[in-house]
Formats: C-alpha cells, sequence, structure tokens
C-alpha cells in the first residue's frame, strides 16, 4: 500500500491550523512544515488568479519524482493538502473524508474558534484511523 507522507490543514487565510506528520522519512520541524503551508496558499492563489479556465480552484494535484500533492479546498477556503508517495490512488475521497472529520469533530466542538489551530482528541484519533488502516483503500468509493 502506498505510504502517505503528511497531512495539512490550511485556513482561508492561509495560516497552518493543523499539521500531521504520517511518515518515517523526510520528517520536519514546525518552522518548515509552516513554510510548506505558506508557500502552497500562495502558490494556489496564484494558479486560481492565471488560469485561463473561468471559476478555476486552483491547484488541485502536483506531481514530482518522489512525491505528489493532492489539495482539496472546501467552499469556506480552508484547504486541505496531503503529500504521499507517486501515485497513490484514492486521495481525492481520502481527502474528502477528511473533510467530513473536520466538519464533524472540529468544527462542531464548542471550544473551537474558527481559523484557530485544531486541537481536538477525536479529530486525531479518527484521522489517524483513516491514514493509518486500510480504509485509503475501502474509501475509492
Amino acid at each position: 500500500m502506498a505510504a502517505i507522507y503528511s497531512l495539512y490543514i490550511i485556513n482561508k487565510s492561509g495560516g497552518l491550523i493543523f499539521y500531521k506528520d504520517c511518515g518515517t522519512k523526510g520528517r520536519m520541524d514546525t518552522n518548515d512544515s509552516l513554510r510548506v503551508a505558506s508557500l502552497w496558499h500562495s502558490m494556489h492563489a496564484i494558479s486560481q488568479q492565471l488560469s485561463p479556465v473561468n471559476g478555476c480552484s486552483g491547484i488541485e494535484l502536483l506531481q514530482a519524482d518522489t512525491f505528489d500533492l493532492h489539495c482539496f479546498q472546501s467552499l469556506p477556503g480552508t484547504k486541505f493538502f496531503v503529500v504521499c508517495e507517486p501515485g497513490t490512488p484514492h486521495m481525492e475521497s481520502l481527502l474528502r473524508y477528511i473533510y467530513e472529520l473536520y466538519t464533524d469533530y472540529v468544527l462542531k466542538n464548542p471550544f473551537y474558534e474558527i481559523e484557530m489551530p485544531i486541537r481536538c482528541e477525536l479529530f486525531d484519533l479518527n484521522l489517524s484511523q483513516a491514514v493509518q488502516s486500510d480504509r485509503v483503500a475501502l474509501l475509492g468509493r
């Protein structure tokens, strides 16, 4: 099964509100993860403006030799992106599922303030189960 290296959630202002390192190689410190999130937010915004297609929502897939980066942007502007092995299937479904977890466990939490870093144990637990188990293959709905 293909590996997921890391998951990022960026608020609509471009701030990193959640980072999870899922891989064993290439671990990043906090500053590096903030730089990656900021860079991705900027590239995503620029691609929306430069696209020749009207209504473009930005970059959804970035393919490189050693990784793929899949992005899902929710209607309110929160971006979810995952860095994984090249050719990993069903990442769009996984990102949509992670968005469902986010809405169920984070946004419905009465103690969570919108746009602030996510600190929710139930979200972390369900996210770990989704990423680490065979559910990635099952999410190819």
